[in-house]
């Protein structure tokens, strides 16, 4: 029989008064949390996850990123677990979040910035196709 995967989501850019919401929600459904500082943008994400042979990034400029949306990553949870999450947040009162990502073995080689990056164009590009098709 294969060992259930452990479920684990991070949490980045959450403002302190919905966090406590959300680690309650997690903590009923048994989901680990790790609740990331506003500097992880510049790790990997395996690297946030802990995963063996991801190292620290070395690079500590003064490069400046701001990303001014709540993040949700989530491993291991799809499907009627992720509808139930999702919901469960919504109970809880937490807003919804329109940054969320599941975890796959391809972006946890990004860094957190990249990944934010991406979704946030992605997040651009589907307004954009909304636009128009509204538009026609």
């Amino acid at each position: 029989m294969a060992m259930k995967k452990e479920e684990r989501a991070l949490l980045y850019q959450f403002p302190e008064e919905q966090i406590a919401a959300v680690q309650n929600v997690f903590r009923t459904l048994g989901i680990r949390l790790l609740v990331l500082p506003a500097d992880a943008w510049r790790e990997k994400i395996g690297f946030l996850l802990g995963i063996k042979g991801y190292k620290k990034a070395l690079r500590q400029t003064d490069e400046h990123f701001s990303f001014s949306h709540r993040l949700l990553l989530l491993e291991h949870i799809q499907g009627k677990r992720l509808t139930k999450v999702l919901e469960a947040l919504q109970d809880a009162g937490v807003p919804r979040i329109s940054y969320k990502s599941a975890i796959t073995p391809y972006n946890t080689l990004w860094t957190l910035r990249y990944l934010c990056e991406h979704m946030a164009k992605e997040h651009a590009a589907s307004a954009e196709r909304a636009d128009r098709e509204g538009n026609e």
